[in-house]
């Protein structure tokens, strides 16, 4: 991600919709990644100009945390990324059509029924839907129109779908779930086969 001769400092994100762990600044992704940059001051030049956008919202914040399935837009380039990881477990870039940006693939975390016996889900980016629809369950995968927030589809979490492995050692990797032991009271395990035919475990 940085070079080695840069230092040992990297940016700090900041806090935002993605865990500090999992996340990218947008300087690191200006200019390291794109290049389009050559110094911090430079891309607080670029975004204080309102040129990014982060899920379709217009991000200042040269900090500002994007993360896994965030889509970037640069609309003065006509430019629009995606951003995924490798199979090294490193977040890439992705570049992507603008019929592609205008929706993102998220996780469920959490169904939930609010007050007045509202329902509503979390995604794995922060994201509060009320009113989903009843089948989607923990885990699951929405397909989420980013301009109004609109669940367009949703991905249930069976076997024989594809999937991506977004933490642990197994990070980046893709494969098909091929079955998935419940232990209940504990993490359930679920055994994928990626597209070269090796199969292992995760939780």
């Amino acid at each position: 991600m940085l070079d080695k001769l840069g230092g040992v400092y990297a940016p700090r994100p900041s806090t935002g919709p993605h865990k500090l762990r999992e996340s990218l600044p947008l300087v690191i992704f200006l200019r390291n990644r794109l290049k389009y940059a050559l110094t911090n001051c430079e891309v607080t030049k670029i975004v204080m100009q309102r040129h990014i956008k982060v899920d379709g919202k217009v991000r200042t914040d040269p900090n500002y945390p994007a993360g896994f399935m965030d889509v970037v837009t640069i609309e003065k380039t006509g430019e629009y990324f995606r951003l995924i990881y490798d199979v090294k477990g490193r977040f890439t870039i992705h570049r992507i059509t603008s019929e592609e940006a205008k929706y993102k693939l998220c996780k469920v975390k959490r169904v939930q029924t609010g007050p007045k016996g509202i329902p509503y889900l979390v995604t794995h980016d922060g994201r509060t839907i009320r009113y989903p629809d009843p089948i989607i369950k923990v885990n699951d995968t929405i397909q989420l129109e980013i301009a109004n927030s609109k669940i367009m589809d949703s991905i249930k979490f069976d076997s024989g779908n594809l999937c991506m492995i977004t933490g642990g050692r197994n990070l980046g990797r893709v494969g098909t779930i091929i079955n998935r032991e419940r232990h209940p009271g504990s993490f359930d395990i679920v055994h994928v086969k990626d597209s070269q035919g090796h199969t292992f475990a995760t939780r």
